[in-house]
């Protein structure tokens, strides 16, 4: 029989009370005074409803640069990493788990699309496996994005990898429970995996080679820790694009993988560029003409007319990717069928129902990320509920354009957050505790 979204499972030795999890997103928490009380308020709110598993989003293992959006968090200094204990509490006292995601940005960095932060920090060079593609340098030269790259020596990356190494062992000693790599969304990992990027000639002109590294770093810093990376197909790059990463790379870079030691795997499609084959859906038009982000997206794209230009190539890529449920799932099947591990699947699940086709068949985990934009409570509605349980979001895309402009990932469409409210007044995201009490939004 197929497992349910209720039964526990184990991940490289910890056991988790059921299989929803909350996928990374961007918490936009920074590092300052209030930056871990911002990520408990972003994160506790699930696992206080029942998810087994929440993740916090990517967090930077070296500063300065990196960051793929503002406001993104660095891990590279203990004493604020430590100060991340009280977020790990905070899960862990209502009996859920909590992963780290880590990340480096490479090229896909603020130093070479925000031109605001470019003028801020001139001198900032994007670390690269390789040169820029030929793609990515006529774009440079007609002034769209901005390149600086510093490739990484053989010795350098050796270096990296051991940042990961030591933010990993940090938050280990802080209270996390697992290791999130970011090995896709065109992130340094990902860069590595991909042949449209990486065309070194030393022993990491193989990019799975990187990830072997990182598990390495990890275990000799954190013997213990679960260890866990998404594994991308880039199966929607544009016609023409590549060369680049097939689903059967995907599948075969994920046996590597289970070899290397990693204890959970996710596999997602997506392309070489930066685009909505990631966050496929419809084309938010209400944000981009919402004049209170309009300053912020002046600075991040370099003028009015490159923002009316970043607003067309958005509404572009929502035809070229609609909208489709559960868009990773056959490329999850085909890993299943291969390897042992855990497969954790995302991206387009948004009804009961779905999880329950999806749960035993083509993956053994449920992730969902920007429904907790509108519902950070979510899984009080989709624990033990009916097949036509549905989240409210509709895929609009609003909450995501404005964190180019520093703004927080938060629902804006009046319609969503109505119904959201509406399920709120009536009880739905309150959920039952041990001794009759009952735990509601007023009480995370």
């Amino acid at each position: 029989m197929a497992p349910s979204l209720e039964t526990p499972i184990d991940i490289g030795g910890l056991t988790l009370r059921n299989r929803l999890y909350r996928a990374p997103l961007l918490e936009c928490a920074g590092n300052g005074p209030d930056a871990v009380d911002t990520l408990i308020a972003d994160l506790e709110p699930a696992a206080a409803s029942g998810a087994g598993l929440v993740c916090q989003g990517a967090t930077l293992v070296r500063g300065p640069g990196g960051c793929a959006a503002p406001n993104m968090t660095y891990v590279d200094d203990p004493d604020f990493v430590a100060d991340c204990s009280r977020l790990t509490d905070a899960i862990h006292d209502h009996g859920a788990a909590i992963a780290i995601q880590l990340e480096h940005g490479g090229l896909r960095s603020m130093e070479t699309w925000h031109h605001g932060y470019r003028r801020e920090h001139p001198d900032l060079q994007q670390l690269a496996v390789s040169r820029p593609p030929r793609l990515l340098r006529v774009l440079d030269h007609l002034g769209l994005l901005s390149y600086d790259p510093h490739v990484l020596s053989t010795a350098e990356v050796y270096d990296l990898a051991a940042d990961f190494g030591r933010s990993a062992k940090w938050a280990v000693e802080a209270g996390y429970d697992m290791i999130h790599i970011a090995g896709a969304n065109m992130g340094i990992v990902h860069q590595f995996l991909s042949p449209f990027y990486n065309r070194r000639d030393d022993e990491f002109g193989d990019g799975v080679r990187f990830l072997e590294l990182l598990a390495e770093e990890i275990r000799q810093r954190a013997s213990d820790v679960p260890l866990m990376t998404k594994v991308p197909a880039e199966s929607s790059t544009p016609p023409g694009v590549g060369p680049h990463l097939t689903d059967d790379d995907a599948v075969e870079i994920c046996e590597r993988l289970e070899a290397a030691g990693f204890d959970a795997l996710v596999p997602v499609t997506g392309s070489v560029i930066w685009d909505m084959s990631i966050i496929k859906g419809e084309f938010p038009d209400a944000v981009w003409a919402d004049d209170r982000f309009t300053e912020g997206y002046d600075a991040a794209f370099g003028g009015p007319w490159r923002r009316r230009l970043a607003a067309a190539a958005t509404w572009f890529d929502s035809q070229l990717y609609t909208y489709e449920p559960a868009w990773n799932s056959g490329l999850c099947r085909r890993v299943r069928e291969r390897v042992d591990v855990p497969i954790l699947a995302e991206g387009g699940i948004r009804t009961r129902g779905q999880i329950d086709e999806l749960l035993g068949s083509d993956c053994d985990l449920v992730g969902l990320g920007r429904p907790f934009y509108a519902e950070p409570r979510l899984p009080a509605r989709l624990l033990d509920s009916a097949p036509e349980t549905a989240v409210v979001c509709e895929n609009c895309n609003n909450c995501t354009v404005p964190q180019v402009a520093g703004e927080p990932g938060v629902c804006r469409t009046p319609a969503v957050l109505a119904e959201a409210g509406r399920l709120r007044k009536a009880g739905a995201y309150d959920r039952p505790q041990s001794g009759g009490a009952t735990d509601s939004v007023d009480n995370p």
